[in-house]
């Protein structure tokens, strides 16, 4: 059983920023001679994916949710002394 939820978002936006790391570690240690005009585009493409990534999963979730709720209540409901009783 898992103990949390699993965040889709958060994990594609730790993994791009891992990518930053270490494209600017190497950068640093002179391995690799890259421009601050490369990290620029990596930056916001990670956050656009985990951003993407976080609005799929809340879709699918709710969809999820929905379908459940519709499957435990899949009963008609019983007439009561509403509006649609006094017709």
């Amino acid at each position: 059983m898992l103990r949390h939820e699993f965040r889709p978002g958060r994990a594609v936006a730790g993994l791009a920023m891992l990518a930053l790391a270490g494209g600017y570690a190497a950068d640093a240690a002179g391995a690799w001679d890259a421009s601050w005009t490369f990290f620029a585009p990596l930056f916001a493409g990670g956050l656009w994916l985990a951003a993407t990534a976080t609005w799929v999963s809340y879709r699918l979730r709710r969809r999820r949710e929905a379908r459940k709720a519709s499957a435990e209540n899949s009963a008609a409901p019983a007439s009561s002394s509403g509006s649609q009783a006094m017709r």
